[in-house]
Parts: C-alpha cells; structure tokens; sequence
C-alpha cells in the first residue's frame, strides 16, 4: 500500500542529489567598429551636400529630414538652410512647414536663433526668398497659440 508512495518519494529525493552543471556566462567581451568616427563638422557637411544636390526629389528630400530627424538633434541652422532651399528649388512649402515643425522647440515657439540664422543666410542670397521664408513664419506663429485658454 505505501510502495508507491515511498518510491516517488525516494525518486523526488535522488532528483535533487544528483549535482547539476554550472553554466557560466560567457565572457564579456568588446567589439569595436572599425569605421571612423565622424565630427560634428563632417556631418554638418554631408547633410548640407545631400541637400544641396541640384537633382534632389521630394522623396529624397523627406527621406533625409526624416533620417535626420531620427538622430534625435536639432539640426544645425546650416543644414536647415539647404533644407529649405532644396524645398525651394522643389516648390514644395508642405515639405517647408514640416521641416520648421520638426525644429520647433517644447513651448510650442519656434527656435529664434534658427530664425535669425536663416534670414540672415536667405537675405544673403536672394530677397525674393525672404519674403516667402518671412510669409512662412507668420503662417508658422500663426498655428501657434499666444495663450493657452483653461475652462474653469
């Protein structure tokens, strides 16, 4: 009657005295890449080339906005410019608008120092695109909300 009994037990009590292997992890170990390691200047300078490209379409214009919004940075005013140029050069003001919207900073007000470096760099180069990057801005501010109402 207590044969079963006592043989699943004596099963269960070899079952935990027979000793396990210890598996150890893996070393750690360090992989290093063996590409070059680009400066902020180099990659200012590529984007500013990709852009610039007189053979530029709409696709490869958001396609590189948004690999390079997808770093996660501010891009520098220089490679705005050329964003916007190339938008320019394309006719393209819906590309335009959401280029300044990526940029646009947490309060919901565009960055000034972005503003002002490209209007001191679009004044340089022809009047005419002032006008249409100031006619930008305050179609721009004009999204933006003054004040933020709360119903009480």
């Amino acid at each position: 009657m207590f044969r079963p009994v006592v043989r699943l037990s004596t099963s269960g009590v070899r079952s935990l005295t027979r000793t396990r292997q210890c598996y150890s992890a893996p070393l750690a170990s360090r992989c290093y890449s063996h590409a070059k390691v680009e400066t902020d200047e180099e990659f200012d300078a590529r984007w500013v080339t990709y852009f610039s490209k007189p053979d530029i379409d709409a696709w490869e214009l958001k396609k590189g906005m948004n690999t390079l919004i997808g770093y996660d940075l501010v891009p520098e005013p220089k490679i705005l410019d050329s964003a916007l140029r190339a938008c320019r050069r394309l006719n393209d003001l819906a590309s335009a608008i959401r280029i300044l919207e990526a940029v646009k900073s947490p309060d919901l007000n565009p960055i000034e120092h972005l503003w002002r470096d490209l209007k001191i760099a679009v004044q340089q180069r022809s009047p005419s695109i002032l006008t249409w990057h100031e006619d930008l801005q305050r179609r721009m501010t004009n999204l933006v909300p003054t004040k933020i109402s709360t119903h009480t």
